[in-house]
C-alpha cells in the first residue's frame, strides 16, 4: 500500500452536502501506512459535524474494498469550520460565521430555540457566542442562570473591553446583565442601535466558530443595524405552526430576500410543532396546527431545519436558568440535536455555494 493508494481510493469518498470528494475537497491530511496499518486525518468543516460517522464508514469501506481488505483502518478527526467572510474583518475578526436568529413576531419560542441551538452546537465541540439583541426584552440572562451577575471588563490592546460571561461552554451577552431588571429600557431607536454597536465592537468575543444573535421579534432597527454592522452569515427563521404566526414569519423572510440585503436564509425552524406529555412520549398532539412551516418552507423554497415539541421541561429549563440540552430529558434535547445538525450542515453548503459574507450597505 502507498499514499497514492490509499488517496485514490478516498477520492471515492463524498462529502454528503458539499458534492465533491474529500481529496478534491483537501480534507484529508497525515496519511500514514505501517504494514496494514493505515491512518490518516480527515478535516471537517465543523467540530460538530452531523455526518461524522457517515464520514468514517465510508473511508474505512474504500480503503478495504479498492486497497487491501486486510487493512487496519483508522480514521481521525480534525476540524476547521469554514467561513465565506471576505469583509476587511475590522469587527469580530476572530469570528468565523455569524448567524441571527430572527421571527416575525413574538411569543414563537425564539430566544429559547437560540439558546438551546448555542448549546446543541458547543456540545459537538464548536466555540459558541450568544448575543442577545433584545434590547427591550433581554431574556438570556434568565434561560442561563445568570442574571444578577455582572460582566467584567478587560484591556485588550489599550482598550477596555466587556467580557461576555461564560456558562455551559458558551459567552454570553445581554443588555440584561448591565441594566437592572426592574427598569424598562425606554429607548429611541439611535441608542439602541448604538447599544447594539457597543455589544459587538466592546464586547470581547475572542475566537468562535459561531457567533448565534438572538434577534427581537419584527424586522425593524436592530436587524438592520445588525447587517450594516457586522457580516451576517445567514438568518435562520423561527415560526410556529398557526396561521398569524406563520403570515409574520413570511415577513422575516422577504426582508432578508430583499436586493439590498442579500443576507441568506439558512432555513426555517417549527417551534411548538406538537405536544408530547412527559407520560406519553410517544404520542403527538397538533394544538397549533399540522406542518405549518413545512409548507412555509416549501413556498419560500427554504430548507425545513427542525420541528420542536412543545413540552412543558422546555419552559420549565427557561425559567430555571437550566436549558433543556444541559438537562435530562430526551426527546426535545433530540429535536435540538437534529436541528442543529441540519443547521450546520446549511451553513457549510451557505460558505461553500453562495457569494462571501460582508456587511450590508443598506439604502431604506
Amino acid at each position: 500500500m502507498t499514499n497514492e493508494d490509499i488517496l485514490k481510493a478516498l477520492s471515492n469518498v463524498q462529502e454528503p452536502d458539499l458534492g465533491k470528494d474529500l481529496v478534491t475537497l483537501n480534507m484529508v491530511k497525515d496519511v500514514a501506512i505501517d504494514g496494514n496499518n493505515v491512518s490518516f486525518t480527515v478535516v471537517l468543516t465543523t467540530p460538530a459535524c452531523p455526518m461524522k460517522d457517515m464520514i468514517q464508514n465510508a473511508c474505512i469501506n474504500a480503503v478495504k474494498l479498492l486497497v487491501n481488505k486486510d487493512a487496519v483502518v483508522k480514521v481521525n478527526f480534525t476540524s476547521n469550520t469554514t467561513s465565506n467572510r471576505k469583509d476587511p474583518k475590522t469587527i469580530l475578526s476572530n469570528v468565523k460565521n455569524i448567524i441571527a436568529v430572527v421571527s416575525g413576531k413574538g411569543g414563537v419560542g425564539k430566544s429559547s430555540v437560540s439558546a438551546n441551538f448555542a448549546l446543541a452546537l458547543a456540545k459537538g465541540g464548536a466555540k459558541v457566542g450568544l448575543m442577545d439583541a433584545d434590547i427591550y426584552g433581554p431574556s438570556q440572562h434568565i434561560m442561563f442562570g445568570i442574571r444578577g451577575e455582572r460582566p467584567l471588563m478587560r484591556d485588550v490592546n489599550g482598550k477596555g473591553m466587556i467580557v461576555p460571561i461564560e456558562k455551559y461552554g458558551i459567552k454570553v451577552m445581554s443588555i440584561g446583565l448591565l441594566i437592572d431588571e426592574r427598569q424598562a429600557v425606554v429607548w429611541r431607536g439611535p441608542m439602541v442601535s448604538s447599544a447594539i454597536r457597543q455589544f459587538v465592537s466592546d464586547v470581547d468575543w475572542g475566537e468562535l466558530d459561531y457567533l448565534i444573535i438572538d434577534m427581537p421579534p419584527g424586522t425593524g432597527d436592530i436587524h438592520l443595524t445588525i447587517v450594516q454592522t457586522v457580516p451576517v452569515t445567514g438568518v435562520i427563521v423561527v415560526t410556529t405552526p398557526q396561521t398569524v404566526a406563520l403570515a409574520d414569519a413570511k415577513k422575516g423572510i422577504a426582508m432578508f430576500g430583499q436586493a439590498q440585503l442579500k443576507v441568506p436564509v439558512i432555513g426555517l425552524v417549527e417551534n411548538m410543532s406538537y405536544f408530547t406529555p412527559a407520560e406519553l412520549p410517544n404520542n403527538k398532539y397538533y394544538i397549533f396546527g399540522k406542518d405549518g412551516g413545512k409548507n412555509l418552507a416549501d413556498e419560500f423554497d427554504i430548507p425545513l431545519l427542525g420541528q420542536i415539541p412543545l413540552v412543558q421541561s422546555i419552559r420549565e429549563g427557561g425559567d430555571v436558568g437550566i436549558p433543556v440540552m444541559v438537562s435530562d430529558e430526551v426527546i426535545a434535547k433530540k429535536a435540538f440535536e437534529d436541528f442543529a445538525a441540519n443547521a450546520i450542515r446549511g451553513i457549510a453548503m451557505r460558505n461553500a455555494e453562495l457569494a462571501p459574507t460582508q456587511v450590508q450597505e443598506v439604502v431604506v
